[in-house]
């Protein structure tokens, strides 16, 4: 691990219970120095090839977050998360290597360990931000992440225990926010991103995307047969997940 001091952080307020994960599309040079110019920050980058780069020590609070909001937390994310940037030059929309995610699971489970993290706090930066944020994008490998203990994945056959509720109400058990309209599609959209990938436009175009993070007042994306069956499938198990101990 190699360590570059960023300036841009400041105390924690809170103790660390969430881990946000991020991509950025530049390799880690290229990361650390938008990171510099834009006086925002990571405690961590994982490099294209696997390096892993320490920006800010873990007890201090970095500036990763932004606005936003999970589990009806709306308020300074960032005094009680770890914010981790993984390399990637589509923003997410192709492949991340091997390297990378092998070095991201012990990085993680390092982090799990040391602040006992619960698996429905550990959370895309689209999850938190999803009227403004589309990465770790399409290509992150939840699934697989979930497997090695690192967040939530779902069961299909789980949907059918899950009663009659409205789209905000089943994004909102996730962790979504709901609170408008808008924000209720961007969750939907952000939801797609990490749940069902095949539902996301690919936008090659790293600027177009950023300035698209989703479609706009488009109630549609509240529909849909696969996407209510997954929501419900999804919505059971963070609910399941919370019950525990």
């Amino acid at each position: 691990m190699k360590k570059i001091s960023s300036p841009h952080f400041n105390e924690r307020k809170t103790p660390v219970d969430m881990l946000v994960l991020h991509s950025t599309a530049h390799n880690a040079a290229g990361a650390v120095q938008s990171l510099l110019n834009n006086e925002v920050s990571a405690h961590y980058v994982i490099d294209l090839d696997g390096e892993v780069y320490s920006l800010v020590d873990e007890d201090k609070r970095a500036w990763h977050a932004g606005v936003a909001s999970w589990r009806n937390i709306n308020t300074d994310l960032n005094s009680r998360s770890v914010g981790i940037e993984v390399c990637n030059l589509s923003l997410g929309q192709t492949p991340y290597g091997e390297k990378q995610i092998s070095r991201l699971v012990r990085l993680c489970r390092k982090l799990i360990r040391s602040y006992h993290i619960r698996p429905e706090m550990i959370v895309a930066h689209s999850d938190i931000a999803p009227t403004r944020k589309p990465d770790p994008g399409i290509a992150f490998p939840w699934q697989y992440l979930a497997q090695k203990g690192i967040g939530l994945w779902y069961k299909p056959q789980n949907a059918q225990k899950i009663k009659e509720a409205s789209v905000p109400e089943l994004l909102k058990t996730i962790g979504y926010n709901t609170d408008t309209p808008e924000t209720t599609i961007a969750s939907a959209y952000a939801f797609r991103r990490r749940f069902l990938p095949e539902e996301v436009e690919i936008i090659e175009d790293v600027k177009q995307l950023v300035d698209n993070v989703y479609p706009q007042n488009c109630t549609r994306l509240l529909q849909g047969e696969k996407f209510i069956n997954t929501l419900k499938a999804v919505a059971y198990a963070y609910l399941n997940a919370s019950k525990k101990p």
